[in-house]
């Protein structure tokens, strides 16, 4: 009987060799899950969970023998995801302390701002309006004005220094 049908035996028939196939796969996929991710307590649950994946998915292989190469494969995915979703959740902690840190905004600068805004020549309010309100780039602004995009940063730079006049800056920002 070939290696291949011995190790599809040991999924399907024979529970005890399945303690077997454990035994001799997943030191290496701890090992390898350790030089990945540089924590041993870590590497433990990767390589655990990559083997139950692993072994789920027994039957489905083509080739039972690739087992340890499949295995392999399951433990980098599950680093390479856990290093994806803690890059996720320090993203959304830092912008949680970010939103965190906001002040309340300050409606009498706001109100200020409006009103310097609504003094403008309609075209540059507009051309402020859509670059830094609607976040559109110069080219989307220019296509909205019906202008070239050197006729929307002129627009954009001349009612900027008009609102800076028009506003100073306080010292706390």
């Amino acid at each position: 009987m070939s290696q291949g049908t011995g190790i599809v035996r040991t999924i399907v028939e024979d529970r005890p060799d399945l303690d077997d196939l454990y035994v001799r796969h997943t030191p290496g996929a701890v090992r390898l899950a350790a030089l990945i991710t540089g924590d041993a307590d870590l590497a433990q649950d990767i390589a655990h969970d990559a083997f139950l994946r692993s072994v789920g998915r027994f039957r489905h292989l083509r080739q039972p023998e690739a087992f340890e190469a499949y295995l392999r494969r399951a433990v980098v995915n599950a680093c390479t995801s856990h290093f994806r979703r803690r890059k996720v959740e320090a993203t959304y902690l830092r912008g949680q302390a970010r939103m965190a840190t906001v002040d309340e905004p300050d409606h009498g600068r706001r109100d200020e701002l409006r009103v310097a805004l609504s003094a403008l020549p309609a075209r540059q309010r507009a051309a402020v309006v859509l670059r830094y309100y609607a976040d559109l780039s110069e080219h989307q602004a220019g296509e909205a004005l019906g202008c070239s995009e050197a006729a929307v940063r002129s627009m954009v730079a001349r009612a900027m220094e008009t609102l800076r006049e028009r506003i100073p800056r306080s010292e706390d920002t």
